[in-house]
């Protein structure tokens, strides 16, 4: 069974019905008590990380959601999800799960031809080009992304993957239990439907 957080992100319903697509069930978690019967964790998001960030306190989850991933359940944070694993933003000045070290940065692009927010298709630079999350997709293959910010980790070794937008800057991470994607892997089309895919059966995680 997969967990979607539910904190209000416009892109929940198109999460849940790749999710099924890939041939799992799914249900929304909207409290703490929900946690333990998601096998699968995702925290997806779209919206400004203090309100996230603010509305996950005031459902109680950040603490729940915290010991779960620390200890090993398998999770995937989507664009906003991914920036929220992290010890600080820029955006609302704020505190983030600092379950990941690292600040999330506003993109500052010298070249007027670059338009923040960063939205459209763009391809994601492989670090390892047999990576099992991207079994039946390859390197160098286009997402499609929506973002005004990016994450900077303290640790370059979890950064899987990285994207070329005026900066280059990661847009794949993973350690443990945990990946990130900067990416929508909902709204990616065949490409993003085979990572969720990879991403569910777990082969990574071997």
């Amino acid at each position: 069974m997969v967990g979607i957080i539910n904190y209000g992100a416009g892109n929940i319903r198109s999460v849940c019905s790749s999710i099924i697509a890939c041939g799992k069930k799914v249900f929304l978690i909207e409290g703490w008590h929900l946690f333990k019967k998601a096998k699968i964790i995702i925290l997806p998001g779209v919206g400004a990380f203090d309100d996230g960030m603010k509305v996950l306190s005031l459902k109680g989850i950040i603490k729940p959601l915290i010991e779960e991933i620390n200890n090993g359940k398998p999770f995937l944070g989507i664009c906003l999800g991914l920036q929220m694993l992290f010890s600080y933003s820029e955006e609302g000045d704020c505190k983030g799960l600092g379950i990941m070290k690292g600040k999330v940065r506003k993109f500052r692009v010298k070249n007027n031809e670059m338009k923040v927010p960063h939205m459209g298709w763009n391809r994601v630079k492989l670090l390892d080009s047999e990576d099992t999350l991207f079994f039946n997709i390859g390197d160098n293959q286009y997402f499609y992304f929506a973002h005004s910010y990016y994450v900077e980790p303290d640790d370059s070794s979890i950064v899987a993957g990285r994207t070329n937008y005026g900066i280059e800057f990661a847009s794949f991470i993973k350690k443990d239990n945990i990946v990130g994607v900067q990416f929508h892997p909902e709204k990616s089309g065949d490409n993003g439907i085979k990572f969720l895919k990879n991403f569910l059966e777990g082969k990574w995680l071997r």
